[in-house]
């Protein structure tokens, strides 16, 4: 076996694991998640919302493999989310005193927001509010990857 063809089956093997790794990294989350609320759930809590967003694809720092789609409404107990997000590990629901949608400014302004909870599901979701957070202080819902530092996607509900 000649030097040029070992050189090829290792960086074509190294290639291959490293591929298997990103896709294994992509897939776990989708496999572990539970599964998402029942839409009579959803419903429930969407009925004593009184405030109403949209998250969008399109939004700067949105991409093919980071983005949300759908309507989030607030209650001053639950955030609950009817649409989809891209799978990912260890998305992060976020209040935000203005609207980002980058990740550097998500980052400048993270000390002035709060983490509300975890996002677990990549269809629909309700995360309680913790007792002592006002969604009156803030205007926007974040979605934010902690593992990779990602903006996800944003939703502004009130001016």
């Amino acid at each position: 076996m000649t030097i040029a063809r070992k050189l090829l089956l290792i960086v074509s093997h190294l290639g291959i694991g490293v591929l298997g790794f990103v896709l294994g990294i992509y897939t776990l989350p989708i496999l572990m998640a539970p599964a998402p609320p029942e839409l009579g759930q959803v419903s429930a809590v969407e009925e004593g919302a009184q405030y109403q967003g949209e998250f969008r694809r399109d939004l700067e720092d949105s991409d093919f493999l980071h983005w949300g789609e759908g309507t989030v409404s607030l209650s001053p107990d639950a955030v609950v989310f009817r649409g989809s997000l891209a799978p990912g590990p260890a998305y992060r629901l976020y209040l935000s005193p203005r609207f980002v949608e980058t990740e550097a400014a998500f980052e400048a302004l993270k000390p002035q927001m709060e983490q509300v909870g975890n996002i677990d599901t990549f269809e629909n979701f309700v995360v309680n509010v913790p007792p002592g957070v006002s969604i009156e202080d803030y205007n926007t819902v974040i979605v934010w990857c902690e593992s990779f530092g990602q903006f996800i996607t944003a939703a502004q509900y009130r001016q």
